[in-house]
């Protein structure tokens, strides 16, 4: 069963249509949009700071979102997905991202919309990932910039995607 716990009297708010896997954790000041989905040990950690999500944003399997105790929040935009074992923390990461799988977001970072992040890259503390890049490596650094084809091919798609997926789980 998922954990969705209060922490000091805080309760995470769901917005309609959104999918928690069975294991997945969301606890404290968590907001997040309709059509978002949380899947299987997905950690979402609103108890140090708040971490907010817009629409359409899935966080995947075992992927973790946390913040910084009284210096940082969490914000993501809409239509965001965030690979598998990545972790963000403490960030804001604006409309039409992919963090892929098993990349590092750390503090005080910023992605600009239309971005890509990619499977292994680590974002410095304080990285600020200008719209319209894809980022890469250790320390990640831009690599070039994103095409259309990249914006609907990957970022539209797999958003969409976790979307659909997520719907195979719902029971009428």
């Amino acid at each position: 069963m998922s954990i969705i716990l209060p922490v000091k009297g805080i309760s995470p708010q769901l917005g309609a249509n959104c999918f928690v896997a069975p294991n997945a954790t969301i606890v404290g000041d968590v907001m997040c949009g309709n059509d978002c989905s949380f899947w299987f040990n997905a950690v979402v950690r609103g108890d140090v700071n708040s971490i907010v999500l817009g629409n359409k944003v899935n966080i995947q399997d075992g992927a973790v979102i946390h913040c910084t105790y009284q210096k940082t929040k969490t914000i993501l935009g809409n239509n965001v997905s965030v690979g598998h074992n990545a972790i963000v923390h403490g960030c804001t990461v604006h409309d039409n991202v992919l963090i892929g799988m098993g990349a590092i977001v750390m503090d005080n970072c910023e992605i600009g919309s239309n971005s890509i992040i990619a499977a292994g890259a680590v974002l410095t503390e304080g990285t600020k990932v200008p719209s319209g890049c894809i980022y890469a490596g250790v320390p990640a650094k831009k690599v070039k910039d994103i095409s259309q084809e990249l914006i609907s091919g990957e970022i539209d798609r797999i958003a969409n995607n976790y979307l659909m997926y997520s719907s195979w789980f719902k029971t009428s």
